[in-house]
């Protein structure tokens, strides 16, 4: 059993070679533990600290490209190395690496193919108070549309198998942390959640400068994932709305009419008449958007087998070189 973990980096020399120590040598039930580190365009000198640190494996941008291409870049790379379990943690030394231990077991047990670590939000000091309600927020919007449980969804201490990990793609460019809770559950791939430790800040987040931004970049990946991935329920639902709206305007126009004042209120049938057609309307885009959708699954299943035998033809090339 080989586990790599990897590790997202954009200017972290002073931050890695923490992060790094606190990483595990042995894990119960793993034979083989690497790390590999994703240099996305860093100016300083992370490339140079992660050789110095025994690192064995290093993917590099030349230009920096955000944290849900190098999450995938990494993860592609760690397939190809023959990872059995591939587990992500920041840079930043957020998490505490002994509990890596507690993600991969489930995966070690065949429990899950996705462990989503949960970090205590509500303990952690340097949590505003915002940032603490928009987390539970947002976790709960992720989890109405995932349909799964997982508590802590921004949370990036996570744990993937082989298997789910093949199945991974993200599409936006902001984070990967979301978008993947929203198609794993829509692909059936089994996720679990286990608490997990926190460590102190060492330096502000780098992914976004202020709440405020934060939020309308998280927002805008929660609603794209749900059109995506749900098309016919998202635009069901506000072509429902405006097309009760527009019933409810006309029902009141034919109580005017009935009582004999509806010259009065023509405005409102016209009001009427074009909110019902623009709820049809909508609710016809949730169709053909359910149609390009499966077709999407189409796609995703054939970018699965075609991942699947470039990793395994990787992996016995590799074995033929060293046998």
């Amino acid at each position: 059993m080989k586990l790599i973990i990897q590790i997202p980096c954009y200017n972290e020399e002073e931050t890695l070679p923490i992060t790094v120590g606190d990483l595990p040598k042995k894990i119960e039930g793993v034979d083989e533990i690497e790390y590999l580190i994703i240099n996305d365009g860093s100016k300083d000198r992370t490339v140079e600290v992660s050789k110095e640190l025994g690192i064995h494996h290093i993917v590099t941008f030349k230009q920096n490209k955000g944290l849900a291409k190098g999450f995938m870049a990494g993860i592609d790379a760690c397939l190809h190395l023959g990872a059995d379990i591939i587990v992500n943690t920041d840079a930043d030394n957020q998490y505490c690496g002994d509990d890596i231990a507690k993600l991969v077991k489930p995966i070690l047990e065949n429990k899950a193919d996705i462990v989503i670590g949960e970090r205590p939000i509500d303990d952690t000091a340097h949590f505003s108070w915002k940032k603490k309600k928009f987390q539970k927020l947002g976790s709960w919007v992720v989890r109405v549309a995932s349909n799964s449980s997982i508590p802590d969804a921004p949370s990036g201490f996570r744990a993937y198998s082989r298997e789910g990990a093949l199945r991974l793609n993200v599409t936006n460019e902001y984070t990967y942390t979301l978008e993947t809770i929203i198609q794993a559950g829509r692909n059936k791939i089994s996720m679990l959640s286990v608490p997990i430790r926190t460590n102190g800040e060492l330096r502000e987040s780098r992914l976004f400068k202020s709440m405020w931004g934060y939020m309308k970049r998280s927002s805008s990946v929660i609603i794209r994932s749900f059109m995506m991935y749900k098309p016919l329920k998202f635009f069901g639902i506000i072509g429902g709305l405006i097309f009760i709206l527009g019933a409810f305007i006309g029902i009141r126009f034919l109580v005017y009419l009935v009582n004999g004042q509806g010259n009065g209120h023509v405005q409102s049938l016209i009001l009427a008449s074009i909110l019902i057609l623009m709820g049809v309307q909508t609710f016809v885009v949730g169709l053909q958007a359910d149609i390009i959708a499966a077709n999407r699954k189409i796609l995703e299943d054939v970018q699965y087998r075609v991942r699947k035998m470039e990793c395994k033809q990787t992996i016995e090339e590799k074995e033929e070189i060293y046998s």
